[in-house]
């Protein structure tokens, strides 16, 4: 049987059992419904575990393989409780792996200690656990960081930034693969598709970031002397890397494995209308200048199966009005045959130093409500975990009463 028809009878189970003391849904009484629609037979609900610097998953390094698996568990019964369908997990958050990788060692996340050998495989753990309870799983990659601390000395000896220390850039106190050279694109590539090839995974998936920052401080001077010929500027070189490896990654997973979405959740803003005519009726940080990450032309371009812009902003925000961003990636998208999801900030609600709507239950609900009258966005992301279970001032509970009533398929 396909896994993913097992959903709803999983996920309605799950929240009618054992779970639903921990994770109670209120009832219909209990707060109030919105005009009620017919739930679409598919429709992206997901959630991002985070495992870099532990924030979580596992929740601290060196836990013993039962406390990591008994954690994981909690965290997809957590998804099935919240009638979500997918899970977006970070497998290789610093040039390092959740899995045994012949490229690169196995992450510090997990042992607190980079190369040890954690006793089990906790990606093929991971996939079968979320596929056991219906749930799609995307693998969550940071293409280019490689740690998160700036000494090359106190990575693995036998990291690939040790054997080549010349594909390694230092900046701001961490260090990345310079995506400017064709030898660190393709490896970074074949360390991702040894995955990808090797595990059922759902998707393949990108977070935000590429080049850390749009200044020459950023020491890639050797690689754009070698490489930059015929580009008017620095910028727009590195915007062309990033570009190189959109296409070759859709290029390598299309031809592995068709069925795994490849997609990307890149910053909300591409360009600000001030600077481009093309641009969103906003005022905030670029990607397109700031990141070199051109991510409405990959849109255009079809260079995705998925784009999950984070729309980390409340309605009516003036630098960034989530009722302005929402509206504009759904311009963005249609036509292209790229799905649109969006990536939502559970982490912001009633967090100190937030504005005012973060702290009404009702926020993240209006964005849902708002996407309705969209038809291009297809579902949304929750950022992260952890908020998801916080539900602080109910802000959760509220969505999944409003907009969840059933559960549904994945697309």
């Amino acid at each position: 049987m396909d896994r993913r028809v097992l959903l709803r009878g999983l996920a309605a189970s799950a929240a009618a059992g054992p779970l639903a003391s921990l994770f109670a849904l209120p009832s219909e009484a209990a707060v109030p419904m919105i005009a009620p629609t017919a739930a679409p037979l598919r429709q992206m609900r997901g959630m991002w575990i985070a495992s870099v610097v532990n924030i979580n998953w596992p929740s601290k390094p060196g836990l013993s393989p039962d406390q990591q698996r008994a954690e994981f568990r909690a965290w997809l019964d957590l998804a099935v409780a919240r009638r979500l369908n997918s899970v977006f997990v970070q497998i290789r958050p610093a040039a390092d792996a959740f899995w045994p990788s012949p490229h690169e060692p196995w992450s510090e996340y997990l042992t607190g200690t980079q190369g040890k050998d954690p006793g089990y495989d906790p990606l093929g753990f991971a996939v079968a656990e979320a596929h056991k309870r219906g749930l799609a799983f995307h693998g969550w990659f940071n293409p280019y960081r490689v740690s998160m601390q700036g000494d090359p000395a106190k990575l693995h000896p036998d990291h690939p930034g040790r054997r080549h220390p010349e594909w390694i850039v230092a900046y701001g106190g961490r260090l990345y693969y310079n995506p400017g050279l064709p030898e660190v694109r393709a490896f970074v590539q074949d360390a991702m598709m040894d995955a990808v090839t090797r595990y059922d995974l759902d998707g393949l998936h990108f977070d935000d970031y590429f080049y850390p920052v749009n200044t020459p401080a950023f020491d890639d001077s050797a690689a754009f002397a070698k490489y930059g010929a015929g580009f008017p500027e620095l910028a727009a070189w590195r915007r062309d890397n990033v570009d190189l490896l959109v296409r070759e990654m859709q290029q390598r997973v299309r031809a592995a494995k068709p069925e795994v979405a490849w997609g990307i959740s890149p910053s909300g803003i591409w360009r600000n209308k001030g600077t481009d005519p093309l641009g969103s009726d906003t005022n905030g940080s670029q990607s397109y200048d700031n990141l070199h990450a051109d991510t409405r032309g990959w849109v255009k371009k079809g260079l995705l199966d998925y784009i999950a812009p984070q729309i980390y902003w409340n309605i009516g925000f003036a630098v960034a009005d989530y009722a302005k961003l929402a509206p504009w990636w759904a311009d963005v998208a249609t036509g292209t045959g790229v799905q649109l999801w969006i990536g939502q900030a559970a982490y912001k609600v009633a967090a100190t130093g937030q504005p005012a709507p973060w702290f009404e239950p009702g926020e993240l609900s209006a964005h849902l409500t708002l996407n309705r009258g969209l038809p291009a966005i297809g579902g949304d992301i929750w950022y992260n975990a952890a908020d998801v279970r916080a539900d602080r001032i109910g802000s959760i509970t509220k969505v999944v009463a409003d907009h969840y009533p059933a559960p549904v398929l994945p697309p």
